[in-house]
């Protein structure tokens, strides 16, 4: 607790009767902090109260001309220092010596976000019946599209870890922010907690600023947030949850070459780990993002068979010792490493001899399109460009063969000749409807093209 440092937003416009009173709590409030106060050029007064704060630890921004809530928020990012970040009202509706029911989950690292909801048992003053109507139906709005269970999703009360906000894409600029961030949170999965807060609902004539028209601002932000994607290579690696049976075929395919200390590389969000992690293996599990190796320590955090390391592979050898591994496991990563033999003389070293290298890589230079370069692909593969490469570094080929010979005839068409650059959700259920018919298929007839090769290579400098 006494190391977390609390970063508070407060969005300001036109708060004279309580801007002063809001700072001076935040400011006597137990936790370590520092205060990012925004004026949206406020034309009360407030705009010259703020300006003769000098104070360390408080930054006060000013906007040239209103623009809004989220251009508040997202101004005030660029600042932001600590290890929590609060959203504060510059009213006195929500109660700043509440900041530790609020981050009480995330210090526990049981939570990436929570809200602060006014109707799960917090003390709140009863308020406007229309604008609790219109909160429950965009709440009910978005836990449909979401799957999500909210009570109080216009809640302005939320904290959250620094890294996950600044993650986020945002672009609304007024009360739409409020659910453009819950579908950007739900779209990346992380973890969001409710906990119950006291709210001191003002009126009107008390200066409340939200109006009738924001319900549809707001519903807009929500469906805009949920249809648009996130960052191309995240939104490709979230959507390989969906595709079990593509993922299932894949670990069937490499089970038989597969040791007791496995490395598998690039692990993501551990589509194909949760499957190497069970029959008592010990597996370390790898990934160069940071936030990826934080979600697998969460997820395998009572495995005591796995551990997870944020390296990259090209440093492997630095991190593991020499023979340290039976097997290694690329699935799609040597398509995204620029120096790909540099990086098969470092396996090679970690791997013990007679070990076996599994990779999966993306098959056909003639496929590669505006989609690969988007994904970060350097290359796609030819089966004897493979082969050469890996024989040339004292590897034997065991097995190499093609997988999935009709989605490489669906991405030849989606993205070379309709030069498609996302694979929407559709495509994709659709891709993986059709796995177990075309692993059925390959089981009889093997196919001189695929949209994937799959090599089973083992460490034998004699042969």
């Amino acid at each position: 607790m006494e190391d977390i440092k609390l970063s508070i937003i407060i969005p300001v416009y036109n708060e004279i009767n309580t801007v002063l009173e809001i700072i001076r709590l935040v400011k006597e409030e137990r936790h370590k902090k520092e205060i990012i106060v925004v004026d949206d050029c406020s034309t009360d007064g407030t705009h010259e109260v703020l300006k003769q704060i000098e104070e360390e630890n408080i930054r006060v921004l000013f906007n040239d001309v209103n623009r809004g809530k989220g251009y508040g928020i997202r101004k005030a990012l660029k600042y932001v220092a600590g290890d929590i970040v609060i959203i504060q009202d510059a009213d006195l509706e929500y109660y700043p010596d509440e900041y530790g029911i609020l981050i009480e989950k995330i210090i526990q690292n049981k939570a990436d976000v929570v809200y602060g909801s006014r109707f799960i048992g917090g003390a709140h003053r009863v308020f406007n019946f229309y604008h609790y109507i219109g909160n429950l139906v965009i709440n009910t709005i978005a836990n449909i599209f979401l799957n999500a269970n909210f009570t109080d999703l216009m809640t302005c009360y939320k904290a959250f870890r620094s890294d996950v906000l600044k993650s986020l894409k945002l672009e609304a600029n007024g009360f739409g922010i409020e659910t453009e961030i819950t579908a950007e949170v739900f779209k990346r999965r992380y973890r969001v907690y409710e906990v119950p807060i006291s709210y001191n609902g003002r009126t009107y004539e008390e200066g409340k600023k939200i109006r009738w028209t924001d319900f549809f601002t707001c519903l807009y932000w929500l469906l805009r947030s949920i249809i648009r994607g996130v960052d191309l290579g995240e939104d490709t690696l979230l959507k390989t949850i969906i595709m079990k049976n593509n993922n299932w075929w894949v670990y069937k395919k490499i089970e038989p070459f597969l040791g007791k200390k496995i490395l598998e590389l690039g692990s993501g969000i551990g589509a194909i780990s949760k499957y190497l992690v069970k029959k008592n293996r010990k597996v370390t599990l790898t990934d160069i993002n940071k936030k990826y190796t934080t979600y697998l320590k969460r997820r395998f955090v009572g495995n005591p068979h796995v551990e997870v390391k944020n390296i990259d592979i090209l440093n492997i050898d630095t991190v593991f010792s020499e023979g340290e591994f039976d097997t290694i496991i690329g699935i799609n990563i040597l398509e995204h490493i620029e120096h790909d033999i540099e990086s098969i003389k470092k396996l090679k070293k970690v791997l013990i001899k007679e070990g076996n290298l599994i990779l999966l890589v993306p098959a056909h230079k003639s496929l590669f399109g505006k989609l690969d370069s988007k994904l970060g692909h350097f290359r796609r593969y030819s089966r004897d460009e493979l082969k050469t490469k890996l024989k040339n570094e004292g590897f034997y080929i065991e097995r190499i063969e093609f997988m999935n010979f009709l989605g490489a005839v669906g991405w030849f068409i989606n993205f070379k000749l309709l030069r498609r650059e996302r694979m929407s959700k559709l495509v994709i259920q659709i891709f993986d409807g059709t796995i177990p018919v075309i692993a059925f298929i390959e089981r009889f007839l093997k196919f001189p093209f695929g949209l994937y090769l799959l090599c089973i290579a083992k460490n034998k400098l004699d042969f």
